[in-house]
Formats: structure tokens, sequence, C-alpha cells
């Protein structure tokens, strides 16, 4: 008897291919004897087009089902036997959620002739593929499934997809995809899976096994049935002479678009369905506990390899497993309730690793030859940075960086302005991080500032001498930022101009040489730091490993420079909303900065300042020329009053007191001013908008700084220094000025040469501070307090030192007191200076200020105060009394207020109180001020508070964000240079013409910008499932059991 087929037809929201897969069905050689048209929930015209297509039957499926459910559904209405037609089409309706219950032996055919042809709307069938299929199955009678070979919809002479299978770990494969059909893959016919558009199943098998797995509406539907075919005792074979069309995967049913991100997640929930289903009882516990450590290891997985976006899919198809157990053991029970082969018989026909790893390689060799011939049409040429100048640019800020700093060279460490020396050994610089005891003030269990972190990795780095980091910074800061700045604006340019005027003008420019000068390490990193964080953010558009990189950057810049946080999220905000594709990987940027300033935050909240997390980090100080709180002196890029130097040049010159430095100011900083103001009428508006809104936005935060007081220096209040949001005014000047270079078409040279010329003009009195004597910082030996001191605190580091110091104002003493060899800039805490006199963060740590506050006041003055106790509580061995000429600086330090009297008399008068004390014996006098020693200090160890958990638990977030972070960021593997996302018609077409015409090259449209698209993507993501699952899967540990 003569086979019977009814052709059973599913649409969804298909109309676009609906109308031709009708016709291909009516043309064929050997027609199907039935006809079914299922139309699951379509919202196009799908439902009216089976309407008139002539089928038997015509059923619509609410509740948008799968297609296994929508063909089960069909089987349930439609009687076994079908008349080939019926003059008029009955069309039936179910209820919402009926056709999720597969189909039973009920209502279905017991005889072995019939058989059910499976297409969806886009499967049109070549003229002979039903009569191919049926000439298979007659000659093998023991076949009880067939498909055909799958061809692309838009190119039927390419391959869609031919054959699946599984290898050893349970990753479906498709073991042929998008090559073209030269007849070489048609030997092959016993395969493990066939997909589910075009296949011919026999009607009595998908009522006895219950079609397709419920749990499985897409993704590897097809070819778990036709495993629990295989076990069954049946055989599935793929028939090459029969050809139909496809327009993508399953996952596109009823679909326009599925993301590579959702695809690995449906993908990855099905494998593990699967895993579970098939794997032996005893096995199923291992298996389940195994989920979520598989998620954790995968995802580790997904960021060295750049997909951090699969990451969330990952735990959602483990969670989604794990608490499936509603679908798995049906699904257990069907599959043993009709097994009568064991796994082993399957075993020939599943992809072993190393045929799994020659399919990758001939998949990855495949398209870099075919994108390999499709080169750019016009594209844009940027200025190389060898040969278009940025070498001479970065060495002559080298230059200028030897000599103005060179002579911190022969130094072992820098102080002065709001440096000091770094700890001794790299073990300090980390106890210094994270949360824990700070030595700064009165001492307090607290977060250190997030620059710690910074100073930290620099601090190893020199691990010998830390302290010589800070040197090797100041000496390759203008280096780095110019080569930063390069490298940004010649990804915005054509002319070479554009990047060395930019870098010139960044590299000298006033906000990085004054911080340099004046001891801003952390603002002057922020400087050289920001061009490399504007950079990564281009990249990060489309690349993975450069948003791994700007977050790091991100962090690095905030952590130095905290009151550049309004400015950056407001200007990352705007990215993301300009730039909605990319904001998966633009979202990521704030997150490691958030993890190192939270626990920061929080204990700035719990003190009741809050807003000093904005404060500049380091010594607190006040500017040697005074703060600046006007508003065009900031508008010229004075961070300070002075003018950049100029000033003092004015009087020497006998101008003092004359607008004339200001007159030359403006008249230096006008050429690139005028730069950035005509960009915006040229064609490089596009570019010069943006860089204006960041200069804006850098010149609104230096004013809020100029006028806002976050920390406290001798109980006075201190402004925060505006270079940081000065360096960000300045970046965007200069990338707006740059921008105009690049696109005014006359007089480039002469504009270039001007504003280069100008600005290093302008930079010159900086430059010359060190050796001028007007720079505050200055080369030292490393010590921070005397000799004598640094030799006691060898022996004991938790001896205390009190520094006295007479207030300017000769209201009282300031008094510090700091430990060992004396208070680092990594032990330097905002949270110290940022409290008032009188207000600690704790309990303890305010009765320790008040006890600080009362010795202070006590020992300045002759008096009868018994000062032993106070002495011993805080484990004071020595007293420095500042003289007037010292200047000693002073961080965190405590008012004590005696009765007040002239500023030298307040010295005088508590030197001589001292020496009258029996607790003292004077040492003598030192470049910090006169020294005393405790007589018979305690030796007792100091009782410091438990700081509980919190250490151990912020350390371990940190370190795990940070972490993760810098393994996204580290590249992996060859990094192509990509015209732009290249697709698989594109691919296909360019692989015939290398073979049509083997010197030929392919052009393809307009290309984007070359530089902008690091990463090469082959194929369209939508259609890879090799790629979204494959790659991982040597990170799993544990096989499916048999499976």
């Amino acid at each position: 008897m003569s086979a019977r087929v009814t052709a059973i037809v599913v649409a969804r929201d298909g109309a676009k291919y609906l109308r031709r897969t009708l016709q291909a069905l009516e043309s064929q050689s050997r027609r199907p004897d039935a006809f079914i048209a299922v139309d699951a929930a379509s919202s196009d015209d799908s439902g009216a087009i089976l309407s008139e297509s002539g089928a038997a039957q015509v059923i619509r499926v609410e509740g948008r089902p799968s297609f296994g459910a929508a063909v089960s559904a069909a089987l349930r209405v439609a009687p076994a036997s079908v008349p080939a037609s019926s003059g008029a089409s009955a069309v039936s309706a179910l209820l919402p959620g009926a056709a999720s219950t597969p189909a039973g032996p009920s209502g279905a055919s017991t005889a072995d002739d019939e058989w059910l042809w499976l297409l969806a709307h886009d499967n049109a069938p070549q003229p002979h593929a039903l009569a191919a299929l049926l000439s298979a199955i007659e000659v093998a009678p023991s076949v009880a499934v067939a498909g055909p070979k799958l061809m692309r919809f838009d190119d039927p002479g390419v391959i869609s997809q031919w054959g699946e299978t599984l290898t050893k770990y349970g990753t479906s494969v498709i073991t042929v995809r998008d090559e073209l059909d030269q007849g070489q893959h048609d030997t092959k016919s016993d395969v493990l899976g066939v997909a589910a558009g075009g296949m011919l199943v026999r009607r009595s098998v998908w009522a006895s096994l219950g079609g397709f797995d419920p749990a499985l509406p897409s993704a590897d539907a097809a070819l778990d049935f036709c495993v629990r075919a295989r076990l069954a005792g049946f055989r599935v074979v793929g028939v090459p002479d029969a050809r139909v069309l496809s327009a993508g995967g399953p996952e596109l049913f009823g679909r326009r678009a599925v993301s590579g991100i959702a695809q690995h997640r449906i993908a990855r929930t099905a494998q593990l369905h699967r895993r579970m289903v098939y794997a032996p009882a005893a096995a199923l516990p291992i298996h389940w506990l195994s989920l979520l450590p598989l998620a954790i290891l995968r995802s580790l997985g997904h960021l060295i390899s750049k997909r951090p976006d699969f990451i969330p899919g990952e735990f959602a198809a483990a969670l989604a497993v794990m608490f499936g157990g509603a679908r798995v053991f049906p699904a257990r029970r069907n599959l043993r309730r009709h097994r009568s082969a064991g796994w082993p018989a399957i075993s020939p026909l599943r992809m072993t690793i190393a045929e799994k790893r020659e399919l990758r390689a001939h998949e990855r060799d495949r398209y870099e030859r075919a994108i390999g011939t499709l080169r750019p049409h016009g594209a844009q040429e940027h200025p190389d940075f060898f040969t278009g100048g940025g070498a001479w640019v970065a060495l002559l800020a080298a230059v200028a960086a030897v000599v103005a700093f060179g002579g911190f060279a022969a130094s072992a460490a820098l102080s002065g302005g709001g440096l000091a020396p770094l700890s001794v050994t790299p073990g300090e610089l980390w106890s210094n991080t994270g949360v824990g005891w700070r030595d700064a003030g009165a001492g307090f269990i607290g977060a250190a500032d997030p620059f710690a972190w910074v100073l930290a990795v620099f601090g190893s780095m020199a691990f010998w001498v830390p302290s010589t980091a800070i040197i090797a910074v100041t000496l390759l800061a203008m280096p780095v930022a110019a080569i930063g700045a390069w490298l940004v604006i010649a990804r915005l340019s054509k002319r070479s101009w554009a990047p060395n005027v930019g870098a010139l003008a960044w590299a000298f420019a006033p906000p990085l040489l004054t911080g340099l000068t004046q001891g801003h390490l952390g603002a002057s990193i922020a400087h050289a730091v920001l061009p490399w964080l504007l950079l990564a953010g281009l990249l990060a558009l489309r690349s993975w490993t450069a948003a791994g990189a700007a977050a790091l950057l991100f962090a690095v810049v905030v952590a130095c420079a905290p009151m550049l946080w309004p400015a950056l999220l407001i200007a990352w905000v705007i990215s993301m909303a300009t730039r909605p594709r990319s904001i998966h990987r633009l979202a990521i940027a704030p997150i490691p900065a958030l993890v190192l300033f939270a626990p920061y935050f929080m204990d700035h909240l719990r003190q009741g300042t809050p807003l000093a997390v904005f404060a500049e980090p380091g010594v607190p100080a006040l500017p040697a020329s005074g703060a600046i709180d006007s508003g065009w002196q900031l508008a010229l890029g004075a961070p300070q009053l002075g003018l950049h130097g100029w000033s003092a040049i004015a009087a020497v010159l006998g101008f003092e007191g004359t607008p004339v430095a200001a007159v030359v100011v403006a008249a230096l900083t006008a050429p690139i001013a005028v730069l950035a103001l005509l960009a915006m009428f040229l064609r490089s508006a596009r570019i010069a908008l943006p860089a204006l809104v960041l200069a804006l936005l850098g010149y609104v935060t230096a004013v809020a700084c100029s006028h806002v007081a976050l920390v406290f220096v001798d109980g006075q209040p201190l402004t925060i220094w505006p270079g940081a949001g000065l360096s960000l005014y300045w970046l965007g000047i200069t990338i707006a000025a740059a921008a105009a270079l690049d696109a005014i078409r006359v007089a480039v040279a002469p504009a270039g040469l001007v504003s280069a010329i100008s600005l290093m003009l302008l930079a010159s009195p900086l430059i010359a501070a060190p050796h001028l004597g007007t720079a505050a910082v200055r080369g030292t030996d490393g010590s921070m307090l005397p000799a004598y001191v640094t030799a006691e605190a060898a022996r004991d580091p938790e001896l205390g030192t009190l520094l006295l110091r007479a207030l300017p104002d000769s209201s009282g003493f300031a008094a510090e007191l700091q430990r060992g060899a004396g208070a680092s800039l990594d032990q330097r805490s905002t949270l110290a200076a940022a409290s008032p006199v009188g207000r600690a963060s704790d309990g303890d740590a305010a009765e320790r200020a008040a006890l600080i506050g009362e010795l202070a006041a006590n020992l300045s003055v002759p008096s009868g105060y018994d000062a032993r106790p106070a002495l011993d509580a805080l484990k004071i061995g020595f007293v420095v009394l500042a003289t007037p000429a010292t200047g000693a600086d002073s961080a965190a330090a405590i008012s004590a207020r005696p009765t007040a009297v002239a500023h030298g008399d307040a010295t005088a008068q508590a030197a001589q109180a001292l020496d009258q004390n029996d607790l003292f014996v004077a040492v003598g006098e030192t470049r910090y001020g006169t020294l005393w020693r405790v007589v018979e200090p305690s030796t007792a160890p100091l009782e410091l508070p438990d700081a509980g958990t919190r250490p151990l638990l912020v350390n371990i977030v940190v370190g795990t964000v940070i972490g993760l972070t810098l393994l996204l960021a580290l590249p992996t593997g060859v990094r192509h240079r990509r015209i732009r996302r290249a697709t698989d018609a594109e691919i296909v077409a360019a692989s015939r013409r290398r073979r049509a015409e083997p010197d030929a090259e392919a052009v393809v449209g307009e290309p984007r910008d070359e530089r902008s698209e690091p990463a090469l993507v082959g194929a369209n993501e939508t259609r890879d499932r090799t790629a979204t699952q494959g790659s991982s899967e040597t990170l799993e540990e544990m096989p499916d059991a048999r499976a």
C-alpha cells in the first residue's frame, strides 16, 4: 500500500512567505493526500491567506502556541484520514492553552502508511521534495522520520541547515549550515536529527512519542523528537534530494528577529532540559546540583570570550530548569515508556570533540576568508600614530616633563601641597584600602578613600620604594596624556594636524601642570586618564573589551577626582540615550566605581557629610596663591589665583595690579577658543557639539567646586580645588578645536602652529615653577617625622606623635596625632578631613578627639594638668611643636583653644610649657619643628575596636567586581579589523565571487568607521546556534550521563 501523506502548514505572522509556500505545495510532483492549515494566532494576513488556500481544514489556535503544539492541535481536530478536498474550508477554534497538551493516541491512525509532512509558513518545498522524501522511506521501512535539506529562502542555492547532532556534553550542533550546495554532503543520509521544517514523520510514531516536548518550544524540539525516535528503535534519515526553503531557525517562528542574547538563553535552556530528561535517575541529583555552579563557570567563560550579555541567560536557563520539575518528570516518563534501545545505539551519530573542533575551525576559516574579500568602499582614513606625528608629540611632551620635573628623579619621595610619601611596603598600602581601622584624625573604623586603591596599585608597581611611583606618575603624566589625546582625536579626524595640536593642547594644559606643581595628584591622574576613558567609551559601542576597559578607567577617574561624578554621569546618560543599540555595553561603565564608593558613601552618610564624597582626596592644603572664585579666570583654565604664573611675571616686570597678565593669558588662549567656537559652523559640528557640551559640564563643575567647602584645614573650611573640572572643560575645548582644524580647508598649518605655540607659551611659567621655587611640591627623603621618631617607630609602629601648630588667627593650636613613621598619603582620609571640630563618625572616635583637644590645650600653656593618663591612653611618645617658619601640613587636625595670644608668642609659650613639664624631655630642633619625647611612654598595645566582618565582606565584593571587570577588559584572541557587520548573504556572495574570480574583491555598501568596530562578527546572530552555544561547553565538567 502506498504511503498516505497529510501536509500540515503552520503559520504565525508569516504572510510574507506564506503565499510562496502554498504555491510550492500545489506545485509538488507528488501532491499530499490531505492538507491541514493551522493559524497559530497570527496578527497579520496569514489567517486570511490560509482560509483561501483550499485546505481541507483551517484551524486557528489561540495563545500563540509553539510549532509542535500547533501540529498536535491540528491532529486532535483532524480525523485519522482527511479527504484531499472537502470543497469548503471548515474553520475550528481552540480555547487558549488547549494546544499545550501533546497529542495522544486517540484519533490517530494506527496504520503505518500514514505520514505527516510538517511545514512552517516559510518552508516552501521545491517541486520534487515530497517525492524524494517518500522514495527514501519506501526503500527503508524502518525509517520513521525523514528530513529534507533546508535551503536559504533568499538564496536557494545555499544550504541553510542540513542535519543535527549532539556532542558528548549534550550541545546541539547543526552539522552543515550556510554553505553553497555543490552536492558535497549528498552522500550522507543517516543522521541523529533533522529540522522540524519539512520533516516527514510517521503519524503513528508522532502519536506514540507524544509529538514535540512541550518544554522545548523552539530550539532542539525536532532534535529531541528524533533522539526519542531513535531510542524507540526507528531510523532517522536526511534526504539530500529533497529541498525545502527556510527563512531562519525554529527560534524565528512567528518572530521578525531574535537577538543573540535571547537565542543563547533559549538554546541553553533546551540543552539543560534535555540533560535532566536524558540523565539516569542516579545522576539526576548531581546534574540538578551542578546547574548553578556550571552557570557560574560558564559566565566566567563568557567574560573571557567577551560575551557578558550571555551571562543573564545562563542563570535564567539554570533557574528555569532547576524549578522546572513539572516539565522534566513527564518528559522522563515519556522517554522511559517508549525507549527500546540504549544510548550506545546513537553514539556513532554523535559528534566527537575532534569533529566539533574541526567544524569550528572550518566555519571560522570560511567566514574569515569570505570577509577578507569585503573591502571598504571609500573608507575613511585616519592618521597613523608614527607617520602622522603622534610619536613626535609624545616625545615633546616627555621632554617638557623632564625639563619641568626631572629634578625630582633623584628624590625618594615627593611632599608639599596635597602630596605626602606613601607607605613603605605594598602590604601597608593594601592594608589602607577597603574598610578597617583608619589612623587619620582621632582614629576610627571606616572606609578608605577610593583613591587609596589607585595608590595601592601604583605603589605596588614600585614595590621596592612605593613612593617612587608618585615621581614616575609626575614624569609620565604629560606624555601619557598626550598619547591618549592623540589617539582619541585621531579616531575623529582625517588630518594629522588635528590630533597633533590637540595632543599638545592636552599635554600642556594648565590644569595638569598646575596640579603637578601644587601636589594635586588625583586631579593630575584624572587629567591623564580622561582621554583614554573617552577612547574606551568610543570603542565600547561595539567591543566588550573596550567596555570593560571603560568601566575600569571610569573608576580610576572618579576615584582620583570624585568631583567629576556628576558630570561623568550626565555624559554617560547622554551617551546611552544617543546610542541605544550599545546601551548594554555602556551601562556597565559606572558599576565598578559605584561598588568602590558604596561603603565610603555610607560612612559619610552616617557621619552627616554625604556631599563630602565629592571632596578631593589627599592632604588638604590651601593653595599658595589662594583659592579662586572668579568665573572669568576659570574660563581661562586657571584653577587657582596667579593666572598660570603670569601674574608673578607681570609683577616682576613692574605691572603688578594691572590687567597685563590677564590680557596676555587671554591672548594665548584665544586661538584654541576661536577654533572651538568655529567648529560649530563647519562640517565638524557633529563632533564639536558633544565636545562643547562636555566642556560646559566641566566648567560648571569647576565653578561649583570653587564655591563648595567640604573639608577642613585647622578647623577652617576649604573649597574643592577646581582643577579636575577644568580638565574636563579643557578636554571639550581641545576636541572641538581639533575638529575645526580637521574641517577647515585653508590655512590649516598656520592655525595649528599658532594654537600649539601659544598654548606652550601659556604653560611656560608652570613648567619653570619647580626651578623658580614657586611649586608647592618638593623632593624629600621620604620621611614624614623627625628621624629620631622614625627610628623609634621602627621598633613600635603604634607609638604616637602629637603635632602642635599655632593657628594663624592666634585662636589656639591645631593638634594632629600621627602614628609610627607618620601619616602617609594612602593613610589620609576624607572622612576625617570632612569632620568639623568636635564631630566624629562614632562615639569612641569622638571621645579620642575630645581627649586629643584637651591634651593639646593644656600642654600648650603652663598648667597643673596631669597629662600622663591621656598620654598613656593615646600611646603618645613624642610631641612636635611646629614653628611659624616650618608651616607643616595639617590634615585632619583637631583644634585646641587655650587663651589667645599672638602667633609667635603662642609657639614660644607652648615651648616653655613643654620644657617645664616633667613628663617631657627636649630632643632638639628639627626641620619639622621642636621635638620632645615622653618620659617612659606606654608600651601597652592599643585597644582598637572590633571592625567585625564588614571589612572582609567589602573587600570580597570590591575584589570580585573589579576582578570580573578586569577579566572582561583583558583582550583575548586575534583582533580583526572589521568594516561592518557582514550578513550571511554577503559572505556567501563573497565566497561565490572568490570561486568565480579569485583575484576579484567584493565591494559592500557604505562602511562604518572601521576604527570604531574592532571585533569581527561574521554571520547573522539569529542564525548562529553553534557560535552561541558551543564555545563554552568545555567549561562543563560533567557530560549528560549517557546523553
